[in-house]
């Protein structure tokens, strides 16, 4: 398949809106859509002998793939990462280093990206890598992160990886030239990079925790699609129980031990976060938004709220 089919696929698919299918109702989808993912910045890296370059952690996805040659990827607590070429990886809200040796002393490189400088070169280009970030809407990007590793690495090698490759190319010419619509492309494909790295390490057959590993769990996925796909309903831990085929006690245990917390716990989490999301629109009255994410009383919704984010749902729409 060539480069320009697969960008007009991709394109055309996402397009669409991505919360809606015809078939499965997506929950990846719906937490996408409802926290705004969006790409920001796209930046290149060229280097060639020693070097190393150190960044914070911040509330976004990072994703960070090698062109050309490789390196290396440290995160605190964790083994260091090799990057081979083709390889790309997603980066939650952690501090990491990227280098050349991973017993080189970094540098700070956010001064090295300031003032609008998408393009950093030390020494030559034997390696070249394409970065980016995903941002989301202010204060919802919490529901995503706190479920996320904060690495994900898909080699070249894994299944899905053409598809990557594709892309890859895609945003690296687009890079290359400055034609019209430049940015808005490179947007759109950067997205798209990110959804499809997500699912591309979603599938790997070692992805059996978080909560990935629980959408792709064919009985606690199923359990979490229903409920994404009517969040108005009022759903106990029992009827998810069933919708998976499991006794409620079966299902909190395995639940809990994949996505890190209790059903109950999701339900409500997204519950407010999606209607914090809607808040802000302030397009719906706080009856409208509570009646939505499946809450009769107002009360009872102020009071979810508050103890969800430690704030009245009116400071949302005042």
């Amino acid at each position: 398949m060539t480069v320009e089919r697969v960008g007009k696929t991709y394109y055309a698919c996402y397009a669409m809106n991505l919360s809606q299918s015809s078939q499965i109702f997506d929950p990846l989808s719906d937490v996408l859509t409802v926290l705004d993912a969006r790409a920001t910045r796209r930046t290149r890296f060229e280097g060639s002998g020693d070097w190393a370059l150190a960044f914070p952690a911040l509330e976004r996805l990072k994703f960070v793939a090698v062109l050309r040659g490789a390196g290396w990827l440290l995160l605190p607590d964790t083994a260091p990462q090799r990057l081979e070429t083709g390889d790309c990886c997603l980066i939650g809200r952690t501090a990491y280093v990227i280098a050349s040796d991973p017993a080189l002393a970094p540098i700070d490189g956010l001064p090295l990206y300031a003032e609008g400088n998408d393009l950093v070169r030390l020494k030559g280009d034997d390696t070249v890598t394409l970065g980016g970030g995903i941002s989301f809407a202010p204060g919802n990007a919490a529901f995503l992160l706190d479920m996320l590793p904060a690495f994900m690495h898909v080699s070249a090698m894994s299944t899905g990886a053409a598809t990557i490759t594709a892309l890859l190319g895609l945003l690296d010419a687009e890079a290359e030239q400055n034609s019209m619509g430049r940015e808005i492309v490179t947007a759109r494909l950067a997205e798209v990079l990110m959804i499809h790295a997500i699912r591309t390490f979603a599938s790997a057959s070692d992805t059996t925790s978080g909560w990935l590993g629980a959408l792709a769990d064919p009985r606690i996925g199923r359990a979490i699609q229903c409920f994404h796909s009517d969040i108005a309903r009022p759903w106990t831990v029992a009827d998810l129980a069933a919708e998976a085929g499991m006794s409620r006690a079966a299902f909190s245990s395995a639940f809990a031990c994949r996505v890190g917390q209790a059903p109950f716990a999701y339900m409500r989490n997204w519950r407010m976060t999606r209607a914090r999301a809607a808040l802000a629109e302030r397009h719906s009255s706080i009856a409208d938004v509570a009646a939505s994410v499946g809450y009769t009383s107002q009360s009872a919704f102020g009071h979810a709220f508050r103890q969800t984010f430690d704030r009245a749902p009116r400071q949302h729409t005042s």
